[in-house]
């Protein structure tokens, strides 16, 4: 029996604007939801996060995968949509670490769509080394628009007007993709940007403070952080966003990974840490804020949602 091959680890992009030269990129819808590396073979799928979990039981959606064809790897991202059509993370988050009959019970009430936008195998073809052109006429040819599945549409330049589109829609924003540019798995790449509207993105939990009032019983806020090159920098504390579960499930959290140490460098000063707990950092949030303040803090933090699927290393502070 030939050994299961290994499924590869997504690419990823960096932060930045509309190219000046946007005639050479393709730009994509950015879609608020779950990276997913998604492989058919013999109709069987797997799907693997970007922290390499198992996907499949919590979305057994993706089985529908195999209606495309009957070998591939494609890379996409799991997505909830709200009522009005839109993606909603927040939706998403319902279905988030569900398994067994609750996922069924929850996934006729939350269903979730896998929204595919590169190809990195098809068959015994390796895909990813060619150019970004022939992987999208590959899909275009594959995929077959469904209730489980979609093709993310893809323009070649107008960048600008794509982002005032997204605007318009209200979406996350867009993903440029350089013309000719290969696929890198498991690199941030510079030939692929995202071009943020919403400003949110993640953060590792680093700690805490206490709450007051009906809130003394679980915390105040969380205290976040980001790396900044090889160290963890803080970022601002979030203490809006949470629902009653949310609060209990942090609470037992932060005492769980409880620490003396401060994971920060350099340790900061300041008068939002005076009560601060400090954690062992193993879990990350996505966060929307207003923006970037000038000492690097977060204006008006709102947290939107843990993300298991992404493993605290690779939080970067985007400023």
């Amino acid at each position: 029996m030939a050994a299961r091959r290994r499924i590869p680890a997504p690419m990823t992009a960096v932060s930045g604007d509309v190219p000046a030269d946007d005639d050479r990129w393709a730009f994509e819808p950015k879609w608020d939801g779950m990276r997913a590396i998604v492989e058919v073979a013999g109709g069987v799928v797997r799907a693997r996060s970007r922290t390499d979990k198992d996907l499949g039981p919590s979305f057994p959606e993706l089985a529908g995968v195999a209606d495309l064809c009957d070998d591939a790897v494609f890379d996409g991202e799991i997505v909830a949509f709200d009522d009005s059509g839109r993606p909603s993370f927040g939706r998403l988050q319902q279905r988030l670490g569900l398994v067994g009959d609750r996922v069924t019970a929850r996934s006729a009430e939350v269903a979730v769509v896998y929204v595919i936008f590169d190809l990195l195998r098809f068959g015994d073809l390796d895909v990813a080394p060619l150019p970004y052109e022939q992987r999208r006429s590959l899909l275009e040819q594959l995929v077959e628009p469904g209730p489980t599945c979609q093709l993310s549409p893809s323009h070649r330049g107008d960048g600008a007007a794509w982002l005032e589109s997204a605007r318009e829609q209200r979406l996350e924003g867009l993903v440029a993709k350089r013309l000719g540019s290969t696929y890198q798995p498991g690199r941030r790449s510079q030939d692929w940007r995202k071009i943020k509207i919403r400003h949110a993105q993640e953060f590792a939990v680093c700690g805490w403070t206490p709450g007051t009032g009906r809130r003394s019983a679980v915390l105040g806020a969380l205290v976040l952080g980001c790396h900044d090159g090889v160290t963890l920098r803080w970022a601002g504390n979030v203490g809006t966003g949470f629902t009653d579960a949310d609060l209990a499930w942090w609470r037992a959290e932060v005492d769980d990974s409880a620490s003396d140490r401060c994971p920060f460098d350099p340790v900061p000063s300041h008068l939002a840490l005076r009560e601060a707990r400090w954690v062992i950092p193993r879990e990350v949030v996505q966060v929307a804020f207003g923006e970037w303040t000038g000492d690097h803090r977060l204006r008006h933090p709102v947290l939107l949602g843990r993300r298991p699927d992404v493993d605290v290393g690779q939080v970067r502070c985007d400023e």
